[in-house]
């Protein structure tokens, strides 16, 4: 085994050997520094966010087929932490309001809030609302780590955490009145739904995402991109667009690696120049995926995108995996903050908080 490791490595299981997939590694050093644009970490630091125990927890999503339904009880979970917090930075009631001037229909004044304030508001309604929203969801292979064949059950990967932060933050928004839209890529785009607000629409959507859940797609590259540029010339006006992606293209230290990762960085930045807001969520399991916590034993590690396999001691590669990851992923950080991209980290064994405070974030900062 060389020192430059061109293996990116995940974990299933066996009943005998550990199967995992890898991808190539970029272990280009570079000499910048960069200080990550973390708004979870900022906004649970400054304003003291208390997150109660949350409503969906991680075996909730092996046990319910609903997605729906889950999508309602993350965005529950998280309103009743924020209403529990003394942050008020946020609409937290959902519906849209402002204040009444002179000469507003008096039939669109909300008389409940009135009687809560003693202040007269006005309901905005769908055509008033100027958050347009585009949700982006990278269903290649490697978005379905960790899987294991032998069970019968869902797994918690990636694709899940990204199926069902998508629908919470599509149930916020039909709450909040926006009109939002569906992309799905692997190496090309698969499904690609306008923006749009209505009832129907949200349910088309949702259904979607539960086919994304159902899947078991088997090598399918991921190919950003093209998809990215595709997406950045076909989404009307300025929207906010919302990525879910581990992000791993082919990082090998090849020329044809180099140029492959430019290109992702190049479709970032041409969602930018067309006055696109975007949240990238860079969607990994971190105690595998970043952090290498496996035992130090045999593993075989399969790519899923590739079919590609290779045998190996962990410890053998750990510290310069951890290392190279590391730099990849200061690179796209890196990246992100020179296009004024907001970059977040989404640990899929971790609240969804993480998902949904950044979007309102956003949110709150476009309109």
């Amino acid at each position: 085994m060389t020192e430059e490791v061109e293996k990116r490595l995940y974990l299933t299981q066996s009943e005998d050997v550990e199967f995992a997939q890898h991808e190539h590694i970029n272990t280009q050093t570079h000499q910048h520094n960069f200080h990550g644009n973390n708004f979870v970490d900022l906004m649970f630091r400054e304003k003291a966010i208390i997150m109660p125990e949350p409503l969906v927890t991680l075996k909730d999503l092996r046990q319910f087929d609903n997605l729906e339904f889950l999508a309602k009880q993350v965005v529950e979970g998280f309103i009743t932490g924020m209403h529990k917090s003394p942050f008020h930075g946020f609409s937290v009631e959902f519906a849209e309001h402002r204040l009444y001037n002179t000469g507003d229909p008096v039939k669109d004044i909300d008389w409940k809030v009135y009687a809560r304030t003693n202040k007269l508001f006005v309901k905005k309604y769908e055509e008033e609302t100027n958050l347009r929203c585009q949700i982006v969801v990278d269903a290649s292979s490697s978005m379905y780590y960790p899987f294991d064949e032998n069970e019968k059950r869902k797994s918690v990967n990636k694709i899940n955490f990204s199926a069902v932060s998508s629908a919470a933050l599509m149930h916020l928004m039909k709450k909040q009145r926006d009109a939002v839209g569906l992309t799905i890529f692997t190496d090309e785009i698969q499904e690609h739904l306008r923006a749009r607000s209505t009832t129907v629409h949200h349910r088309l959507l949702t259904s979607h995402l539960e086919n994304l859940i159902n899947q078991k797609p088997k090598h399918k590259q991921t190919g950003a991109a093209r998809s990215l540029h595709q997406l950045a010339e076909s989404i009307p006006r300025r929207s906010l667009v919302i990525l879910f992606s581990d992000m791993f293209e082919n990082m090998s230290l090849s020329e044809e690696g180099q140029q492959e990762m430019e290109s992702v960085f190049a479709a970032l930045q041409h969602l930018k120049y067309n006055k696109h807001e975007v949240i990238l969520f860079h969607v990994v399991d971190k105690e595998k995926e970043l952090d290498f916590g496996f035992d130090n034993r045999p593993y075989i590690f399969e790519d899923v995108e590739t079919g590609e396999k290779v045998r190996l001691q962990s410890n053998q590669i750990k510290e310069q995996y951890v290392k190279q990851m590391q730099e990849f992923e200061r690179e796209l950080k890196l990246r992100c903050g020179q296009y004024k991209i907001d970059f977040v980290e989404a640990d899929i064994n971790q609240h969804f908080a993480q998902v949904l405070m950044p979007y309102l974030t956003k949110r709150t900062k476009m309109l």
